[in-house]
Order: structure tokens, then C-alpha cells, then sequence
């Protein structure tokens, strides 16, 4: 019996009928809904669970070949002087004007919003962080507070105010970043608490009389990964020969002392003229909303620019933020799993939503009619609570955030939903 070997090309071969029926074939999505489209924003998901870390901003492999690297560093040069700041102690000289318009900008933000709120009410759950814009609160069943399930998840609303539109959570104010960057718990209770857009903005060079904090001239030098700063001895030096001098500032006749104060001094007196130009001429609602949106992008686009210099922490459980290159010590942390750390948080790089919250709300189209029902939630769109406010008191809709609104959906009628599909 003579048996015929066929070459192996001509073997014939079944068919893969999974890869037209797989659910993992791509399938194009019409004009209009791309989620690749950068000017798309759809509304944020929701909560996490209270039990999940929150996502890490820099890859994990990329924090530990980081790492594995700075180690061989050190080792091969165990005694060296830093020369990129802020890491050796000294200001970044671009980010000084930037850290002046932030400031300023928080503070005629908030003025602007306490304006607002007296005209346009903020409604404020009680039992939960659920806010919302407006004469009369939603019907929306999205509480989780206490008692939420004898209520149907109903919200129980009261009167808001300022801080609760703008949240910013509070940070450990920092003498000495490098120095001395961390504060232990014995010391929480004498180390004075900001809020920490405030704490990050005198870390980038503002100087603020309440809440003092080192300038250095002269970087800093890391042996064998310990900071070292031989500024300090010296200075000892001379205040014990020079007893007479008791006010001493750092930055007098340094050339980079002068670039500072010439900087702070020209963004003060621009955003100074500014505030007086804007309470003089500002007398319509709708001015004064468009001027407060204008800081509020201001404030946010310049924290992005110093959060890439100078670092900010978050706890991966809870919204705590610590200023500064290394996170603190206290035992203050009540999150999941903050037993098997004995109350410490677990600290990763922040990002800005965590330093100023934009605490999203609902969407109001018609503020004289019914509130919005809970049966025609997908239609309706959210938006920053101070981008909410300003649009009700009379500011355009930013381009960024009008697919976020969901403007172009036009929800149905409430007798209507039922025969919606």
C-alpha cells in the first residue's frame, strides 16, 4: 500500500471561525464617539470602592527600575553634591512667577465664589460629599451616607458654603523640605496643617509671613543617600560671631535673591492692579462668574506646572496629601488595611485632582423647572462644581468640559421615559 505525503501547504485546514464571531474584534464606532478624540471628556465613573487602592500615576516597574537605578548611583558616587532643584534645596527660578499667579488666583477665587453663592445657592448633603448647584437639590438616589438605605439612597440637602464647592485638603507645613521632610506623630500636633495648594505654592516661593520656611543658596550634598547640608554649619558659624545679627535673610546679596525678589515683586504688583481693576469695574454677575472660571483654570494649569517639579503625595486609601519629597509619619490614617500598617498611609504620587478636587455635580439645563429626576439620570452630564456655578451665573461653557455637560443629548419628558429605549 503506497501512502502519499502531501506537502504541508496543501493540508487543508479549518476554518478559525472564532476570530469573526470573538468578542474581541475590533469594531469601528460611528462619527462622533470615539473615545480617542482628546476634546472628549464623558462624565466621571463612579466612586471606587472604599476597599481598592487608588491607580498609580507612574507605572509600578517604572518606580522600581527607578529605584534599582538611584541605588547603583549612590554606589558608584557615594559623596556628591545635587545639582537639579528642587531635589538639592534650591528654588526652581521659572516656577517662582508661576507659584505667585496660583496664589493670587485661589484668592480671587475664592472671593469670587463667596460672591456667586449669595446669588446662586449650593446645596450640600448631610449625610454624604454629594453636592449640587442650585435652588432646589436633585432626586437623584446617589447617597451613601449613613441611613442612605432607610432613605433609597435619597439625599437629604442643606445649605452649602464656599469650602464646599472648592475642596482642598489640608497639608503639613514644611520648615525645611529637604532638611527635615517628614513629620513624625509626636510632632503633629506643633506642626501647623494649610491647605496644600497653599503649602505648594510657598514650596515653589511664595513667602508668606504666617508660615515661615527655609531658603537656601547653596545645594545640598546626599552622602550615601543621607542629605547633608553644610549651609547650616556655616551659618552657625557666623550667627555665633556676629551676635548682633539676628534677622539674617539667605537671599540677601545672592544674584538669585534678587531674581526672586524682583519676580515676586513685578507678579504682585500685576495681580494687584488686576484685583483692583476687577472690584472696581465688576459689577455684573456675569463678569464676576467669567473672572472666577478665568482663575480657576489659572490656579489648576499652574499647580500642573509645579507638581511636575516639586512632589506632592496622596495615601492610597484616603484623600490625606502631604507637600513635599516624602510623605509624613503620623497615625491618622483609617482606611482599609490601616491596621496592618498601624495607622500610617500608604503614600503614591499624587495628581491634581487629588491637591484641589474638582467635586463633579450635575448638570442643571433649566434652573426655574422641575429638579431632575432620577429615571433620566444617563441623560444628564456633569461638571467641576465651580464650572456649575459659574455657567448658571452667566459664564460661557468651556469647549473642555461641554461633552462632559452632555449638551447635545436632549433628555426625554418624564412621561416620556417609558417609551424611550
Amino acid at each position: 500500500m503506497n501512502i502519499i505525503l502531501k506537502p504541508q501547504h496543501l493540508l487543508s485546514k479549518k476554518p478559525n471561525l472564532t476570530h469573526f464571531f470573538s468578542s474581541k474584534t475590533p469594531i469601528p464606532l460611528p462619527y462622533g464617539t470615539e473615545t480617542n478624540d482628546p476634546s472628549y471628556k464623558d462624565i466621571p465613573k463612579p466612586v471606587r470602592d472604599k476597599s481598592e487602592r487608588k491607580p498609580y500615576v507612574t507605572p509600578m516597574k517604572m518606580l522600581i527600575k527607578r529605584a534599582k537605578e538611584e541605588k547603583e548611583a549612590r554606589k558608584l558616587q557615594p559623596c556628591r553634591m545635587l545639582e537639579n532643584p528642587p531635589d538639592n534645596g534650591l528654588l526652581v527660578p521659572q516656577l517662582v512667577p508661576v507659584a505667585y499667579q496660583v496664589y493670587e488666583a485661589r484668592e480671587v477665587l475664592l472671593s469670587g465664589i463667596s460672591k456667586l453663592v449669595k446669588v446662586i445657592p449650593v446645596q450640600k448633603c448631610r449625610f454624604c460629599h454629594e453636592l449640587h448647584i442650585g435652588h432646589v437639590g436633585h432626586e437623584i438616589r446617589t447617597c451613601t451616607g449613613p441611613g442612605s438605605g432607610m432613605r433609597s439612597s435619597t439625599h437629604v440637602w442643606r445649605k452649602g458654603r464656599v469650602h464646599d464647592v472648592v475642596f482642598s485638603p489640608k497639608s503639613y507645613h514644611l520648615y525645611d523640605r529637604v532638611g527635615k521632610p517628614r513629620v513624625v506623630h509626636d510632632e503633629s500636633r506643633r506642626v501647623p496643617r494649610i491647605p496644600a495648594i497653599v503649602e505648594l505654592c510657598i514650596q515653589a516661593g511664595v513667602d508668606l509671613e504666617k508660615h515661615p520656611t527655609k531658603r537656601r543658596t547653596k545645594p545640598v550634598y546626599s552622602i550615601e543617600g543621607r542629605i547633608v547640608d553644610f549651609e547650616q554649619a556655616k551659618e552657625n558659624d557666623e550667627n555665633e560671631r556676629n551676635l548682633h545679627d539676628e534677622n539674617l535673610d539667605p537671599l540677601i546679596g545672592s544674584d538669585l535673591g534678587t531674581k526672586f525678589d524682583e519676580a515676586r515683586n513685578l507678579i504682585v504688583d500685576k495681580e494687584t492692579d488686576q484685583l483692583e481693576e476687577s472690584h472696581e469695574g465688576v459689577t455684573d454677575l456675569r463678569e464676576i462668574s467669567i473672572g472666577t472660571m478665568e482663575s480657576w483654570f489659572k490656579m489648576i494649569s499652574g499647580a500642573k506646572k509645579i507638581m511636575e517639579k516639586y512632589g506632592v503625595l496622596t495615601c492610597g486609601y484616603c484623600p490625606e496629601v502631604q507637600v513635599g519629597p516624602k510623605g509624613h509619619k503620623v497615625r491618622m490614617c483609617k482606611a482599609t488595611k490601616h491596621q496592618h500598617r498601624d495607622g500610617l498611609h500608604a503614600w503614591q504620587e499624587a495628581t491634581i485632582d487629588d491637591l484641589v478636587a474638582p467635586n463633579y455635580v450635575w448638570h442643571v439645563r433649566d434652573t426655574n423647572g422641575l429638579p431632575l429626576d432620577n429615571k433620566l439620570k444617563r441623560y444628564y452630564g456633569k461638571a467641576p462644581a465651580v464650572v456649575e456655578l459659574c455657567v448658571q451665573a452667566g459664564a460661557p461653557v468651556p469647549g473642555q468640559y461641554r461633552s462632559m455637560m452632555r449638551l447635545d443629548v436632549v433628555p426625554p419628558d418624564r412621561d416620556e421615559v417609558d417609551l424611550v429605549a
